[in-house]
């Protein structure tokens, strides 16, 4: 199985408010980014949308390693909050609906797909990659019409 290095972030200039994303995809010596936008999105959503991206992008079927700085999203998978959510109706332990149904559904599909590993890393530190991604997605937001 082939083996990816992903590296992703979300951002908004407004949380909620104009959105963007970017994943860093590394296959050996290959380097592949990518990053896009949407209005009216959030942090969280952003950060959802640049994993889900990156695993679309994958043409074959990987050993696919995130490092994102979205405790949210990483704990979600490691913490299994996921399978609570689903058990509880896609709520949460405070019986709150599961905001952006639609992507987790799809990050879980690519989940299943791949296999993923996901690695937590410290956001705006000295993460060269992760700062990279910060910087994409924060481009890609800002180019969007206000």
């Amino acid at each position: 199985m082939e083996k990816i290095i992903m590296y992703t972030d979300g951002s908004c200039l407004k949380n909620p408010g104009r959105g963007g994303w970017a994943a860093i995809l590394i296959h050996g010596k290959k380097t592949k980014e990518i990053s896009g936008s949407e209005n009216n999105s959030t942090n969280n959503r952003m950060e959802l949308m640049a994993m889900i991206k990156g695993l679309e992008a994958l043409k074959i079927i990987c050993d696919a390693h995130i490092y994102s700085d979205s405790a949210y999203v990483i704990n979600a998978f490691e913490k299994d909050w996921i399978t609570s959510w689903q058990k509880n109706n896609w709520r949460t332990s405070t019986k709150k609906e599961v905001l952006n149904l639609d992507l987790w559904k799809r990050l879980i599909a690519l989940t299943e797909k791949h296999r993923v590993t996901f690695h937590k890393v410290k956001g705006h530190s000295d993460n060269e990659l992760n700062n990279k991604c910060d910087i994409l997605a924060r481009t890609a937001a800002s180019q969007l019409p206000e």
